[in-house]
């Protein structure tokens, strides 16, 4: 029988309450399956550990997880804590550390879930974001200059490769094919003279080596537009990481709410382990209360079992969510509802066994 190791790292906050969630939907669909079994191993890096230790994970970490298959992550974020140490010694540097040069989000609209769009549906809402994940916007160049002085200057330099972005673009392409063969790239060449034309071109060489797909550009701000108005024009979306981020985030508002927005940090070749997690943050506003919606970390454990190939299991789990969804007993507080967070995974749980 095959055998996954999976490093758990449910982090701050929230990301405590829901990835137990998580590992118990993952837990029911292997045993449903029969074919493979998940080992699991936690580990309790975040910003306790930060405030005990100075660091948010060991300096050995990564040779740590680098034994494992992949990397569940709950959140990483905490009042105490500003946030660019918790994101950049957590997932910047494992997303860059094992070359998880692709962030795959899906938006996708589930049965019974209300769309905040009028008049739109599940058929409407129904895209997949590729978004380059290891340099663009936050290729961490940069630095000050006279700090704390009236000259004080900031640079922060956008790193753009041809390398880098051909191959997540080609990604873009390969998925577009095994979908509606539609692919949009997120662009801002009008304005971004030097980065974002050189995004375009590199766009436009690739397009001419799969001409089976309908290949169009958009400009991020028109993109914004397009998703509200018309969120079924698009299916899969090619983005640098920051257009990715943003477009992503109001991509989970169009799907019912951050609580239903799953994310993959992909290593494709499989060198490196891949990292899921749900898109949410760790909502220190509501943590401890146990009413945090699990599904986007379940989600993340559906395409966690994809990653590994078992697609089976992946698509009994993901059927058991949308049922879930669609009989609409069981609701978090973000549904309307008055489900406790266990509640929620309990129920996914029992549809699948």
């Amino acid at each position: 029988m095959k055998t996954y190791k999976i490093a758990v790292l449910p982090g701050d906050c929230v990301g405590k309450e829901v990835i137990p969630e998580g590992v118990k939907a993952l837990q029911e669909a292997s045993r449903a399956d029969g074919s493979f079994k998940l080992v699991t191993e936690e580990f309790p890096w975040g910003s306790e550990f930060y405030l005990k230790y100075g660091q948010m994970m060991p300096d050995d970490a990564l040779d740590v997880l680098k034994s494992f298959d992949a990397i569940y992550l709950g959140a990483i974020g905490h009042p105490s804590v500003p946030d660019h140490i918790g994101v950049g010694q957590v997932i910047f540097k494992i997303r860059q550390g094992f070359n998880q040069y692709i962030n795959l989000r899906p938006i996708k609209l589930l049965p019974g879930v209300e769309c905040p769009l009028k008049n739109k549906t599940a058929a409407d809402v129904d895209m997949l974001f590729i978004r380059e994940n290891t340099e663009g916007e936050y290729g961490n160049i940069g630095g000050s200059f006279m700090a704390g002085t009236p000259r004080e200057t900031v640079l922060q330099t956008n790193i753009f490769t041809r390398y880098g972005t051909e191959r997540a673009m080609r990604y873009a392409f390969e998925q577009a094919g095994k979908r509606t063969g539609k692919l949009t790239s997120v662009t801002k060449s009008n304005a971004l003279k030097h980065s974002m034309v050189f995004w375009d071109e590199v766009f436009a060489a690739l397009a001419k080596e799969y001409p089976q797909i309908a290949t169009r550009k958009v400009l991020v701000d028109a993109m914004a537009m397009f998703m509200v108005l018309k969120p079924e024009q698009f299916d899969v979306v090619v983005a640098s990481n920051l257009f990715g981020d943003i477009l992503t985030d109001l991509g989970a508002a169009l799907q019912g709410g951050m609580g239903f927005s799953p994310g993959g940090n992909i290593n494709p070749e499989k060198e490196y382990p891949s990292m899921f997690e749900p898109i949410h943050g760790s909502a220190p506003d509501i943590a401890g209360k146990g009413i945090a919606n699990p599904i986007a970390t379940v989600w993340a454990g559906v395409m966690m079992l994809e990653h590994f190939g078992e697609t089976s299991a992946a698509g009994r789990l993901m059927k058991a969510i949308e049922e879930v969804c669609a009989e609409g007993a069981v609701k978090t507080a973000d549904m309307g509802g008055q489900s406790s967070t266990r509640e929620m995974g309990d129920a996914i749980a029992k549809k699948i066994r």
